[in-house]
Protein backbone atom coordinates (compact mmCIF):
# COMPACT_ATOMS: atom_id res chain seq x y z
CA UNK A 1 0.00 0.00 0.00
CA UNK A 2 1.54 3.65 -0.67
CA UNK A 3 2.03 4.63 2.58
CA UNK A 4 2.63 7.91 1.31
CA UNK A 5 -0.34 8.75 0.03
CA UNK A 6 -2.14 8.31 2.72
CA UNK A 7 0.38 9.36 5.69
CA UNK A 8 1.28 13.01 5.41
CA UNK A 9 5.35 14.00 5.00
CA UNK A 10 6.90 13.11 8.28
CA UNK A 11 9.85 15.80 7.62
CA UNK A 12 8.32 18.29 9.49
CA UNK A 13 6.94 16.12 12.21
CA UNK A 14 10.63 15.06 13.01
CA UNK A 15 11.85 18.97 12.74
CA UNK A 16 9.00 19.81 15.22
CA UNK A 17 9.71 16.59 17.70
CA UNK A 18 13.90 18.17 17.61
CA UNK A 19 12.48 21.65 18.67
CA UNK A 20 9.93 20.33 21.08
CA UNK A 21 12.77 18.69 22.71
CA UNK A 22 14.48 21.90 23.26
CA UNK A 23 11.63 23.70 24.79
CA UNK A 24 11.58 21.02 27.14
CA UNK A 25 14.79 21.03 28.52
CA UNK A 26 14.99 25.02 28.87
CA UNK A 27 11.64 24.89 30.62
CA UNK A 28 13.22 22.07 32.69
CA UNK A 29 16.05 24.26 33.58
CA UNK A 30 13.55 27.07 34.83
CA UNK A 31 11.22 25.23 37.05
CA UNK A 32 11.17 25.59 40.69
CA UNK A 33 8.53 23.68 40.81
CA UNK A 34 6.53 20.76 39.10
CA UNK A 35 4.00 22.40 36.99
CA UNK A 36 0.68 21.15 36.13
CA UNK A 37 0.36 18.71 33.53
CA UNK A 38 -0.03 20.23 29.93
CA UNK A 39 -3.22 17.74 27.89
CA UNK A 40 -2.34 14.96 25.74
CA UNK A 41 -4.56 14.25 23.58
CA UNK A 42 -5.11 11.11 21.74
CA UNK A 43 -7.16 10.59 18.32
CA UNK A 44 -7.71 6.96 17.17
CA UNK A 45 -9.33 6.19 14.27
CA UNK A 46 -11.20 3.25 12.29
CA UNK A 47 -9.25 2.93 8.97
CA UNK A 48 -10.40 4.93 5.90
CA UNK A 49 -11.42 7.99 8.56
CA UNK A 50 -9.97 11.37 8.46
CA UNK A 51 -7.76 10.86 11.40
CA UNK A 52 -4.72 12.80 9.96
CA UNK A 53 -6.16 15.83 8.86
CA UNK A 54 -7.92 16.12 12.28
CA UNK A 55 -5.20 15.73 14.09
CA UNK A 56 -2.61 17.95 11.76
CA UNK A 57 -5.57 21.05 12.75
CA UNK A 58 -6.32 20.05 16.53
CA UNK A 59 -2.41 20.71 16.65
CA UNK A 60 -2.75 24.00 14.65
CA UNK A 61 -5.81 25.06 16.87
CA UNK A 62 -3.96 24.14 20.11
CA UNK A 63 -0.90 25.98 19.19
CA UNK A 64 -2.48 28.91 18.94
CA UNK A 65 -5.15 28.86 21.50
CA UNK A 66 -2.81 28.29 24.09
CA UNK A 67 0.08 29.80 22.89
CA UNK A 68 2.35 27.17 23.44
CA UNK A 69 4.07 24.69 20.97
CA UNK A 70 2.08 21.65 20.28
CA UNK A 71 3.40 18.44 18.84
CA UNK A 72 1.74 15.82 16.91
CA UNK A 73 3.32 12.37 16.85
CA UNK A 74 2.27 8.99 14.81
CA UNK A 75 4.08 5.74 14.23
CA UNK A 76 5.66 7.20 11.29
CA UNK A 77 7.82 10.04 12.83
CA UNK A 78 8.84 7.24 15.81
CA UNK A 79 10.01 5.44 12.87
CA UNK A 80 12.29 8.01 11.70
CA UNK A 81 13.46 9.05 14.74
CA UNK A 82 14.33 5.74 15.70
CA UNK A 83 16.28 5.36 12.31
CA UNK A 84 19.21 7.96 13.62
CA UNK A 85 20.78 6.57 16.69
CA UNK A 86 21.58 10.22 18.00
CA UNK A 87 18.52 11.82 17.18
CA UNK A 88 16.26 8.67 19.19
CA UNK A 89 18.77 9.16 22.02
CA UNK A 90 18.67 12.88 22.16
CA UNK A 91 14.87 13.19 21.73
CA UNK A 92 13.09 10.38 23.48
CA UNK A 93 15.55 9.05 25.91
CA UNK A 94 15.83 12.51 27.58
CA UNK A 95 11.93 13.07 27.63
CA UNK A 96 10.69 13.76 31.14
CA UNK A 97 11.93 11.95 34.29
CA UNK A 98 11.67 7.84 34.62
CA UNK A 99 8.46 7.49 34.70
CA UNK A 100 6.89 5.08 37.73
CA UNK A 101 3.85 4.19 36.42
CA UNK A 102 5.28 3.09 32.72
CA UNK A 103 5.75 -0.78 34.70
CA UNK A 104 2.40 -0.88 35.71
CA UNK A 105 1.40 -0.02 32.19
CA UNK A 106 3.45 -2.44 30.27
CA UNK A 107 2.30 -4.94 32.93
CA UNK A 108 -1.29 -4.69 31.60
CA UNK A 109 -0.44 -5.76 28.31
CA UNK A 110 -1.10 -8.85 26.53
CA UNK A 111 1.44 -11.52 27.82
CA UNK A 112 2.29 -13.09 24.74
CA UNK A 113 5.27 -10.84 24.31
CA UNK A 114 7.89 -12.41 22.74
CA UNK A 115 11.36 -11.25 21.74
CA UNK A 116 10.29 -9.64 18.50
CA UNK A 117 7.68 -7.59 19.92
CA UNK A 118 10.04 -6.26 21.99
CA UNK A 119 10.20 -3.01 19.94
CA UNK A 120 6.58 -2.30 20.09
CA UNK A 121 7.37 -1.92 23.98
CA UNK A 122 10.18 0.38 23.71
CA UNK A 123 7.68 2.87 21.61
CA UNK A 124 5.39 2.71 24.41
CA UNK A 125 8.29 4.01 26.24
CA UNK A 126 8.36 6.09 24.04
CA UNK A 127 4.98 7.11 24.09
CA UNK A 128 4.86 7.60 27.48
CA UNK A 129 7.18 10.03 27.91
CA UNK A 130 5.68 12.60 24.86
CA UNK A 131 2.63 12.46 26.84
CA UNK A 132 3.62 12.93 30.39
CA UNK A 133 5.69 15.88 28.64
CA UNK A 134 2.35 17.08 27.53
CA UNK A 135 1.21 19.50 24.72
CA UNK A 136 1.30 16.51 22.13
CA UNK A 137 -1.22 14.78 20.07
CA UNK A 138 -0.99 11.30 19.43
CA UNK A 139 -2.10 9.56 16.46
CA UNK A 140 -3.10 6.54 17.27
CA UNK A 141 0.11 4.03 18.27
CA UNK A 142 -2.97 2.91 21.09
CA UNK A 143 -2.84 5.99 22.27
CA UNK A 144 -6.01 5.69 24.28
CA UNK A 145 -4.97 2.64 26.11
CA UNK A 146 -1.31 3.41 26.74
CA UNK A 147 -1.95 7.03 28.28
CA UNK A 148 -5.41 5.87 30.05
CA UNK A 149 -3.26 5.97 33.63
CA UNK A 150 -2.96 9.89 32.72
CA UNK A 151 -5.47 12.25 34.49
CA UNK A 152 -4.34 14.56 31.97
CA UNK A 153 -4.96 13.33 28.25
CA UNK A 154 -7.69 13.12 26.55
CA UNK A 155 -9.07 10.77 24.39
CA UNK A 156 -11.46 10.53 21.18
CA UNK A 157 -11.62 8.47 18.19
CA UNK A 158 -13.59 8.74 15.09
CA UNK A 159 -15.61 5.98 12.95
CA UNK A 160 -17.44 6.16 9.96
CA UNK A 161 -19.54 3.83 7.43
CA UNK A 162 -18.32 1.36 5.29
CA UNK A 163 -19.24 3.72 2.41
CA UNK A 164 -17.52 6.63 3.46
CA UNK A 165 -14.47 4.94 4.72
CA UNK A 166 -14.39 2.89 1.13
CA UNK A 167 -14.90 6.24 -0.69
CA UNK A 168 -12.33 8.20 1.22
CA UNK A 169 -9.92 5.68 0.23
CA UNK A 170 -10.61 5.27 -3.78
CA UNK A 171 -10.30 8.81 -3.64
CA UNK A 172 -7.14 9.20 -1.85
CA UNK A 173 -5.61 6.78 -3.74
CA UNK A 174 -7.37 7.28 -6.80
CA UNK A 175 -8.35 3.33 -7.24
CA UNK A 176 -11.73 1.68 -7.94
CA UNK A 177 -14.27 1.63 -4.88
CA UNK A 178 -14.11 -2.46 -4.90
CA UNK A 179 -10.29 -2.31 -4.21
CA UNK A 180 -10.86 0.46 -1.46
CA UNK A 181 -13.20 -1.94 0.16
CA UNK A 182 -10.66 -4.98 0.01
CA UNK A 183 -8.03 -2.64 1.36
CA UNK A 184 -10.07 -0.84 4.30
CA UNK A 185 -11.28 -4.63 5.57
CA UNK A 186 -7.85 -6.06 5.21
CA UNK A 187 -6.71 -3.29 7.08
CA UNK A 188 -8.91 -2.84 9.55
CA UNK A 189 -8.65 -6.28 10.56
CA UNK A 190 -4.98 -6.26 11.09
CA UNK A 191 -5.30 -3.44 13.31
CA UNK A 192 -7.99 -5.08 15.17
CA UNK A 193 -5.65 -7.99 15.27
CA UNK A 194 -2.35 -6.02 16.65
CA UNK A 195 -4.31 -4.07 19.43
CA UNK A 196 -5.94 -7.32 20.59
CA UNK A 197 -2.56 -8.90 20.70
CA UNK A 198 0.16 -6.83 21.58
CA UNK A 199 -2.10 -4.68 24.18
CA UNK A 200 -5.14 -7.03 25.19
CA UNK A 201 -7.72 -4.23 24.78
CA UNK A 202 -10.70 -3.33 22.07
CA UNK A 203 -9.71 -0.13 20.86
CA UNK A 204 -13.56 0.06 19.77
CA UNK A 205 -14.63 -0.17 23.19
CA UNK A 206 -16.57 3.24 23.57
CA UNK A 207 -15.78 3.73 27.21
CA UNK A 208 -11.85 4.49 26.10
CA UNK A 209 -12.63 7.82 24.58
CA UNK A 210 -14.32 11.05 26.06
CA UNK A 211 -15.90 11.73 22.69
CA UNK A 212 -16.68 9.78 19.62
CA UNK A 213 -17.33 11.46 16.36
CA UNK A 214 -19.34 10.17 13.08
CA UNK A 215 -17.36 10.94 10.12
CA UNK A 216 -20.24 10.73 7.97
CA UNK A 217 -21.46 13.49 9.22
CA UNK A 218 -18.95 15.83 10.57
CA UNK A 219 -16.00 17.48 8.75
CA UNK A 220 -12.52 17.66 9.50
CA UNK A 221 -12.98 20.87 10.98
CA UNK A 222 -16.31 20.42 13.51
CA UNK A 223 -14.22 17.52 14.73
CA UNK A 224 -10.90 19.29 15.32
CA UNK A 225 -12.92 22.18 17.00
CA UNK A 226 -15.15 20.48 19.20
CA UNK A 227 -12.33 18.54 20.32
CA UNK A 228 -10.10 21.76 20.90
CA UNK A 229 -13.14 22.69 22.81
CA UNK A 230 -13.50 20.04 25.01
CA UNK A 231 -9.01 20.22 26.03
CA UNK A 232 -9.68 23.71 26.55
CA UNK A 233 -10.39 23.81 30.17
CA UNK A 234 -7.29 21.45 30.64
CA UNK A 235 -5.02 24.65 29.52
CA UNK A 236 -6.21 26.93 32.51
Amino acid sequence: MPDNLLIPSVDLRVGALEEYNRTQKQKAMLRHKKPKPRPCVTISRQFGCLGYPVAERVCELMSHKSGEQWLLIDRAVLDEVAKHHNISKDILESLGEKNRLLDDILATFSPRWTHSQDCFRLLCKHVVSLAEQGNVIIMELGGAIITRHFEHSKHFRIYGSMDFKVRAIAQRLQIEYAAAEKMVIKQQKQRDAFTRDFLDQDDHNPALYELLFNNDRNSVEKIAATIVAYVADELL
